[in-house]
C-alpha cells in the first residue's frame, strides 16, 4: 500500500538531478497505483507528484492536480499535507496568471485554515507570499505573523529562503537596487539548504535569481561576481529545459 509513496518520492528525487521525463514517468506510475492498492497515501503522491507535473505539462491545467490532493489528504485527516499544498497552489496560481485580486481571497482563506490547525510554518511562510501579492496590488501592508514568528525564522531555513526570495522579487519589480541586492545576497546564503524533491518553485527561484542577477551586474561595482552567479540560474534552467522542452515555450 506504500509503493506509491517510494515511486513518486523516487521520481521526484531523480527530475531534481536533472531527469524530468524520467521522474514524471515514475510519477505517473505512482498516481496509477493508488486506484490498485490504496488510496489513503494519495495526498501526498499528489503533493510531490504534482511538483513534477508541473514541469511538463501546462501550468494552468496544473492547478487542478492541486484540488485532487487537497480533498485526498483531508479525506485522509492528513491536513499537514492538505495545508503544504494549499501553499503550493496559490504560490503557482500566482505566476499562471490568477487575477491578483482573486489571488488575494485565495490567500486569506489559505492563512485561516492554516492558523486554525496551527500549522505554524506554513502560515508564515504563505503570510509572506500574500505579502508580495499584496504589494503587486499595492497595498503595503505587512503579514499579522504568528506569536512564534520570529523564533521560526531566526531558526528555518526554509522560511528564510522564501521571505528572502520574495523580498528579493518584488523589490525588483519596483525597481529598489539597495533593497534588490541586499536581499538577492540574502537569499543566496540560504539555497544551499533546499529539500531534496524538487518543487516547481525552484525553476521561478532560479529565473528570477538570474535575471536579478544580470540586471545587478548591470549596475553594481561587483558584476564580474553577479555575472557568474546569472550563469549559474542559467544553467540549472537549461537543464531542466533539456528534459522538458515543450513546456518551457511560452504557449500564451
Amino acid at each position: 500500500p506504500v509503493s506509491p509513496i517510494g515511486f513518486v518520492h523516487f521520481g521526484s528525487y531523480i527530475a531534481k538531478l536533472g531527469d524530468i521525463s524520467g521522474g514524471y514517468k515514475y510519477v505517473k506510475l505512482a498516481r496509477s497505483l493508488l486506484d490498485k492498492v490504496s488510496r489513503e497515501n494519495a495526498g501526498e503522491v499528489s503533493c510531490f507528484g504534482t511538483q513534477v507535473i508541473a514541469y511538463v505539462e501546462p501550468l494552468q491545467a496544473v492547478l487542478e492536480y492541486h484540488d485532487e490532493g487537497y480533498a485526498a489528504a483531508m479525506a485522509s485527516g492528513d491536513v499537514v499535507r492538505a495545508g503544504l499544498i494549499t501553499q503550493m497552489k496559490c504560490s503557482q496560481s500566482l505566476f499562471a496568471g490568477i487575477n491578483l485580486q482573486a489571488l488575494r481571497e485565495k490567500y486569506a482563506a489559505a492563512i485561516k485554515f492554516m492558523e486554525e490547525r496551527k500549522l505554524r510554518i506554513l502560515t508564515l511562510q504563505t503570510q509572506y507570499q500574500q505579502q508580495s501579492v499584496l504589494k503587486l496590488i499595492g497595498i503595503d501592508q505587512e503579514p499579522k505573523c504568528v506569536s512564534e514568528g520570529h523564533a521560526i525564522f531566526a531558526t528555518n531555513k526554509s522560511v528564510m529562503r522564501i521571505y528572502y526570495y520574495l523580498k528579493m522579487y518584488t523589490s525588483f519589480i519596483f525597481r529598489s537596487y539597495d533593497r534588490t541586492k541586499e536581499n538577492a545576497e540574502k537569499y543566496l546564503t540560504c539555497i544551499g539548504n533546499s529539500w531534496a524533491n524538487l518543487f516547481l518553485a525552484h525553476a521561478f527561484q532560479a529565473f528570477h535569481a538570474g535575471l536579478i542577477s544580470f540586471w545587478l551586474a548591470r549596475k553594481s561595482r561587483e558584476e564580474q561576481g553577479w555575472y557568474l552567479r546569472g550563469n549559474k540560474s542559467k544553467l540549472a534552467l537549461k537543464k531542466w529545459t533539456e528534459s522538458c522542452r515543450w513546456t518551457f515555450e511560452n504557449k500564451w
